[in-house]
């Protein structure tokens, strides 16, 4: 099956080539998705698609946020044929080593989420606030929408492609951290099929977080907002 990891960039150069020289291991194509970082990020994506046949680049006129990035990127995807389409940080936050082990569990689901929250898994070197923040987003969005999953807020993920054709791309609004819980709520509610991995998060080592104020906010009311509109039968 051919699978394309989606890795949206802004201002990533230091870890660009590292993370795609790693994802090269793995027999998986790389669709960097650029929102003109002014680092130089996209001029260094061109040349390692020159250099590498399993890397691609799809340059984006600003920065307009993650899901707006991924949504291109999983339409370019589906284009260029992906049965499975994976995404994943570019600050190896995300170990490339478990790339593999997302897309065998997807051998039997139709999203597969890399949890940091099932047993086996775990975060490596954040304090107790930042823990209690992500956790309790994750268990925050579970009971507003009544779902089971312990890493809603997660964006380490495997997709079958029927699910990015079914769940309306287009539809979701979602611009920060919310297009992950909003992408696997549509899963959820389309009837697909949902399954967690254990996986350990590193906080970046390389860079600046793209966490904001904003983007927690935004999450904050959206869960609310995606369970009304679901129990109108608009989602």
């Amino acid at each position: 099956m051919k699978a394309i990891v989606c890795l949206p960039t802004y201002n990533e150069r230091d870890n660009l080539e590292a993370m795609v020289s790693a994802l090269g291991e793995h027999e998986v194509e790389v669709l960097v998705v650029d929102d003109a970082s002014p680092d130089g990020t996209g001029e260094l994506a061109d040349r390692l698609a020159a250099e590498l046949g399993y890397v691609h680049v799809l340059h984006r006129e600003r920065k307009q946020g993650l899901g707006p990035a991924y949504v291109a990127g999983f339409h370019r995807a589906l284009a260029d044929g992906a049965d499975l389409v994976l995404e994943m940080d570019c600050d190896f936050s995300h170990d490339p080593a478990d790339v593999p082990r997302l897309i065998a569990a997807a051998a039997d689901a139709d999203l597969v989420l890399g949890s940091r929250y099932v047993d086996g898994g775990g975060i490596a070197d954040w304090g107790p606030g930042r823990r209690l923040v992500s956790a309790g987003g994750s268990v925050y969005a579970r009971l507003v929408l009544g779902v089971r999953g312990h890493d809603l807020t997660g964006g380490f993920k495997c997709y079958r492609r029927g699910v990015l054709e079914t769940i309306g791309l287009d539809a979701v609004p979602s611009r920060g951290y919310a297009f992950q819980i909003e992408t696997t709520y549509r899963a959820l509610r389309a009837g697909f099929s949902v399954v967690e991995v254990p996986i350990s998060f590193v906080d970046r080592q390389v860079g600046q977080s793209k966490m904001s104020r904003g983007i927690i906010l935004e999450a904050i009311w959206k869960v609310p907002a995606l369970r009304a509109a679901a129990l109108r039968g608009r989602l």
